[in-house]
């Protein structure tokens, strides 16, 4: 279904190149639902981008369903982690705007607009503005009109973080329920390990500086996942691999921020600065 092979990618700035990703090679099945995992600066929402079609790589190619990726296509929806609902419009409104860019027939809104909004529970609020609506319902509206114009992939580059853990959980449960209705294609960004083996048939690991994939995880437990004691298994797998990543970005931040005056020695073990490092 996706096929990421041997991408690379380089963004440059007056501080000089990043090199964001480096010659990542993925591979995600029709109907998957993969999630990707990694410390900041790793790449993954570089590498949503690229499936998505919002960037290009410099090296590598991207396709879906065997076709190259060469730009944004109905055939991919993207959720962000703010929910970018227009406020002057409403809920309804909102979701007819994502068939309007998809190019769906007028007279097909209607019926759309009502199954994706009872599907994430807000058909009774159709008429509200997003001001009257919470966080958690924002992104409902957004998941909504992701997938009305029924694309084959839907990407999602954390969409639950900024909402508090009570909400996320119900949103995790109303997202696997939709997925498995609709048998799409998910990959899913998050910073959150317990979300990714909640969610995931796979969890994707990214290592740091240029990001590539350092593990591929398989997440080999029954659906709906409630049991802590299953989940965190594999949660203390992943956290053990990201810890690596995590303190590797950490010395390398300590390095940059360590610039010495000319003529002035950095400290060694034992004293100053560096004694506690």
């Amino acid at each position: 279904m996706i096929e990421v092979s041997g991408v690379s990618k380089h963004f440059v700035s007056r501080r000089g190149t990043h090199h964001a990703l480096a010659d990542v090679t993925l591979q995600i099945d029709p109907g998957q639902l993969v999630c990707l995992v990694g410390p900041s600066g790793c790449g993954k929402s570089t590498l949503l981008n690229l499936i998505a079609g919002l960037e290009t790589p410099d090296h590598g190619t991207v396709a879906v369903d065997g076709k190259p990726v060469d730009g944004p296509g109905p055939d991919r929806s993207v959720m962000f982690q703010d929910s970018a609902l227009f406020p002057w419009l409403s809920v309804r409104k909102n979701v007819e705007f994502g068939l309007e860019m998809a190019r769906w027939p007028r007279g097909e809104w209607d019926a759309r607009v009502e199954t994706y909004l009872k599907k994430v529970h807000l058909w009774r609020f159709r008429d509200a503005y997003v001001h009257e609506l919470s966080g958690g319902m924002r992104q409902r509206v957004a998941l909504a009109r992701a997938l009305a114009p029924e694309p084959r992939v839907l990407l999602m580059d954390e969409p639950f973080a900024a909402l508090d853990a009570q909400t996320r959980d119900v949103l995790h449960a109303e997202l696997e329920e939709i997925w498995r209705a609709t048998k799409k294609t998910v990959v899913f960004v998050t910073h959150n390990v317990r979300e990714a083996v909640r969610l995931g048939d796979r969890v994707v690991i990214l290592a740091t500086r240029p990001g590539r994939v350092k593990l591929d995880v398989k997440i080999d437990l029954g659906r709906p996942r409630e049991l802590e004691s299953d989940v965190a298994y594999y949660v203390g797998r992943i956290m053990k691999e990201l810890k690596v990543e995590v303190e590797k970005v950490m010395r390398e931040e300590i390095d940059d921020a360590w610039q010495p005056a000319p003529g002035v020695v950095p400290p060694g073990p034992g004293g100053g600065v560096g004694g506690g490092i």
